[in-house]
């Protein structure tokens, strides 16, 4: 009885697959290997349909999505190795035999498991059987093969609980690590048709006329071969816009973090916030996440104090959304709705920006809390134009903001704009 107890203690948790997808594509690309954010979503995806249960299945998914050339293998291989064995454990039953004990690797040894093989197990007596998986860790190895218990996917470290703690319970330490991993996440705003086009093979396309006409002048033959051009796809423009009041200090730091690997990493627009607009864009391109974050401090005046976010939305549209830096972008406001403003003023800035942008998503940590309800004035009054509304209090939390910047899932907010009859019209 405890044994069981202890080995139900020492039970990894699930790690929920968006997270898991952002962190391994994040190592990826450190590593060299050029990944798109389409793949993570589709591996993200990929673990959310089918759950790895050991890290064989593990290592194959994301084989699968993320190495599209044979040269790729050997760093895929490594950043794998790196990541999840000694982190994850695997435990399968054995049939009788002693397992061998895992060799320590080579430099020339290769780091990936065997494929997966479908035939049954070999149950004759006295024969050695060799595990599926070997830890590089004999001791972790060990212990996985006495409890025998059902191998469940995880990513156990030391800051684990650093994925489901609220920015505001966090000690300055695990603020620093966090804004690492936040700084690292991978933004990507869904695709649009873009004014320019490329040559395509296919005759479904429409037909190029200058290009054509240009090919016949230069072979001067009555019939000319008919070529094709399809648009081009791009992605959308992002534009982030945080709160640096005083009621959302717990979360600004991390958020600013977050923005600062948006500029860099997706080349997003940056604001911040408070009683005035101020533009970090310039500020936040800078590689060094403190020089950055000492750089934006000291650009705005205003950081913890009051609120005023009518104010700011205004002098966003006019200055920088009416020329065409919110058009057809993603906003993305990062706030928890408290202004000292009439809630009229909020939505009426609200309705001139929801006609400029393609989507909005508004990020409100208080909204992590049980019993919230978004009543407060400022918040109340932007929610109906809005296309999500999510907590982003967590790390973990963060992979649904980025879910709802790509477009991925259910808009509750829409969904509630049209339960009310307030659908607003954009045109983009």
């Amino acid at each position: 009885m405890g044994e069981n107890n202890r080995a139900g203690a020492d039970r990894p948790p699930r790690v929920e697959a968006a997270a898991l997808s952002a962190a391994f594509v994040t190592a990826i690309r450190r590593a060299g290997l050029s990944t798109s954010p389409d793949r993570a979503a589709r591996l993200a995806e990929a673990l959310h349909l089918i759950p790895p249960t050991d890290l064989e299945q593990l290592y194959w998914t994301c084989r699968v999505v993320l190495v599209s050339a044979r040269e790729q293998l050997p760093v895929f291989d490594a950043v794998f190795a790196a990541v999840f064995r000694g982190k994850a454990a695997t435990a399968r039953p054995l049939s009788t035999g002693r397992p061998a004990e895992p060799r320590p690797p080579t430099p020339g040894a290769s780091s990936r498991p065997a494929a997966p093989d479908t035939r049954p197990v070999d149950t004759v007596p006295g024969r050695q059987q060799e595990p599926r998986v070997a830890s590089p860790d004999r001791d972790s190895a060990s212990e996985a093969t006495r409890t025998g218990g059902e191998a469940v996917l995880a990513m156990v470290s030391p800051d684990e609980h650093l994925h489901e703690t609220s920015f505001a319970e966090l000690s300055a330490d695990e603020i620093a690590d966090v804004r690492r991993l936040a700084a690292a996440l991978q933004l990507a705003t869904p695709l649009r048709l873009s004014r320019r086009t490329r040559t395509s093979a296919h005759s479904t396309a429409s037909l190029d006329v200058r290009a054509t006409v240009r090919a016949a002048r230069r072979s001067g033959t009555d019939a000319p071969l008919l070529l094709y051009a399809r648009r081009r796809k791009q992605r959308r423009k992002l534009v982030l816009l945080c709160d640096v009041s005083g009621s959302m200090e717990p979360y600004s730091r991390v958020f600013v973090s977050l923005l600062q690997g948006a500029v860099t990493g997706a080349g997003a627009e940056a604001f911040v916030f408070a009683t005035r607009l101020t533009r970090l864009t310039r500020q936040l391109a800078l590689r060094d996440p403190d020089q950055a974050l000492a750089g934006a401090a000291a650009s705005a005046p205003d950081w913890a104090s009051g609120t005023r976010i009518a104010e700011c939305l205004r002098r966003f549209v006019d200055e920088h959304g009416r020329r065409g830096l919110a058009r057809g972008a993603v906003v993305v406001v990062f706030s928890d709705g408290w202004a000292h403003e009439d809630p009229e003023q909020v939505a009426a800035q609200m309705v001139r920006l929801r006609r400029l942008a393609h989507r909005i998503v508004w990020v409100n940590p208080r909204k992590a809390a049980p019993q919230y309800q978004p009543l407060v004035g400022g918040m109340a009054a932007a929610l109906p134009y809005c296309d999500a509304f999510v907590s982003g209090h967590s790390y973990t939390a963060l992979a649904e903001m980025a879910a709802a910047i790509r477009g991925d899932g259910p808009t509750a907010a829409a969904v509630q704009r049209r339960a009310r009859g307030k659908e607003p019209a954009h045109a983009n």
